[in-house]
């Protein structure tokens, strides 16, 4: 089974889990993987509200 391309970028992932204190448990210990499903729900939670912040600004 293939994997489906993400929606976020690699980039905005990177920059939340900046934001979020979560980077260097992506950057030393293993990748996304390492990462708690609740960092990973944080995350997507931030992404969420950016967007729909651009959305209200527009």
């Amino acid at each position: 089974m293939s994997r489906r391309n993400g929606i976020m970028s690699e980039e905005l992932k990177y920059e939340i889990a900046k934001e979020l204190g979560v980077y260097e448990t992506v950057k030393n210990d293993g990748g996304w993987g390492a990462v708690s499903s609740r960092d990973c729900g944080n995350i997507v939670t931030k992404a969420i509200q950016r967007a729909q912040k651009k959305l209200e600004n527009r």
